[in-house]
């Protein structure tokens, strides 16, 4: 990952009862940032049956007291993609609701204020709605602090117009609270050549975004890796799927090399925490709409064990221990590529801004 030049890499499931340090401090030797996800798919908050319990909230508080040991921690994502339907947005207020009680739980642990964010699908019909009702209203307790988007929408030979990054981008002035690419790298073109990441730090883009991930790290069946361990073989208890997990990397050629040299060619300027001096105010809080978005302005949030019901209006605030712990394809999401490799995945990364780390 050093050699590929990611300073940063997500991770989507981590066992939370594991000892991390040996990997969080290799990582920490060679600069490189750590995003966890706090969900798995247990514990997730699902769109098709959505609530908010202390299950859930006891799986994130897990994860969130074993990576707030390490400084190299940059963030934790609360949900990815939880939404990707017009119905789906009805879990919006849920997703805020888990913000909320875990910052409450991090602050009232006197934990560093590690940032708190949300990775979303990249639905056209839904997308600019989530990004801002995600950080509105007048309660920052309640709000994510990063944003982040799932998108595959420059494949092969593309440009910032074709691409739609030039819309992506007019949504993303003037947002609060930094924004990047949480997924990138589209696989229908192959090579991938990753002309994107000139566009994502350059001129047009770089004052607004925040940096990209690429998917993903391991080679698997999606074929959407950057390395493998070896040949597929056939699967067995100890290779799941078929796909070796362990032993000595090798870059898939050209890919690997074709990244590598798009990234050494970027020098974004970041900005110092101590240069760092925000204006920007939060949008207000979206209206429902025709056909997509469902949630109409700034709803009560659900309380903790509060489940969704058609038709009913989440009320209350929060109670219970959380509380007292004081697009179209090509943009649209692939489920089919994100089941195969979240589990395991680690993704590489370069990020050109750098106050919230």
């Amino acid at each position: 990952m050093h050699e590929l030049g990611a300073n940063a890499i997500r991770v989507y499931h981590v066992d939370s009862s594991g000892d991390h340090k040996g990997c969080m401090d290799a990582f920490a030797a060679k600069g490189i940032y750590v995003f966890a996800d706090l969900a798995t798919f247990n514990t997730e908050i699902n769109q098709d049956d959505v609530h908010w319990n202390q299950t859930q909230f006891t799986a994130f508080t897990k994860i969130l007291d074993e990576f707030a040991k390490f400084d190299n921690t940059a963030g934790v994502f609360i949900g990815n993609e939880a939404i990707t339907k017009a119905n789906g947005s009805e879990a919006a207020p849920y997703i805020k609701a888990a913000v909320r009680d875990v910052k409450n739980y991090r602050d009232s642990k006197n934990m560093r204020k590690i940032p708190i964010g949300y990775s979303a699908a990249d639905i056209a019909e839904l997308r600019p709605m989530l990004q801002n009702y995600l950080v509105c209203g007048k309660n920052a307790s309640e709000s994510i602090d990063f944003f982040a988007l799932n998108a595959y929408e420059w494949c092969g030979q593309s440009s910032y117009t074709v691409s739609g990054y030039n819309q992506l981008t007019k949504n993303a002035t003037g947002y609060p609270v930094p924004i990047f690419f949480s997924e990138t790298g589209c696989n229908t073109n192959r090579p991938r050549d990753f002309a994107d990441q000139s566009a994502i730090f350059g001129d047009q883009m770089v004052d607004y975004w925040s940096g990209a991930i690429i998917y993903e790290w391991i080679e698997e069946a999606n074929n959407y890796g950057l390395i493998q361990y070896g040949s597929k073989t056939d699967s067995s208890e100890s290779i799941l799927d078929g796909y070796p997990r362990s032993g000595t990397p090798t870059p898939i050629s050209p890919d690997f090399n074709n990244l590598k040299s798009q990234w050494s060619t970027l020098s974004p300027t970041g900005v110092k925490e101590s240069a760092y001096s925000p204006t920007n105010t939060p949008p207000p809080c979206p209206p429902s709409t025709t056909n997509g978005w469902r949630v109409n302005g700034d709803v009560p949030l659900p309380t903790l064990g509060q489940t969704f019901t058609a038709g009913a209006t989440p009320t209350g605030t929060a109670t219970g221990s959380a509380a007292s712990a004081t697009a179209t394809k090509k943009g649209s999401a692939s489920v089919g590529k994100e089941i195969t490799g979240m589990t395991i995945g680690l993704v590489g990364v370069m990020f050109g801004f750098t106050w919230w780390l």
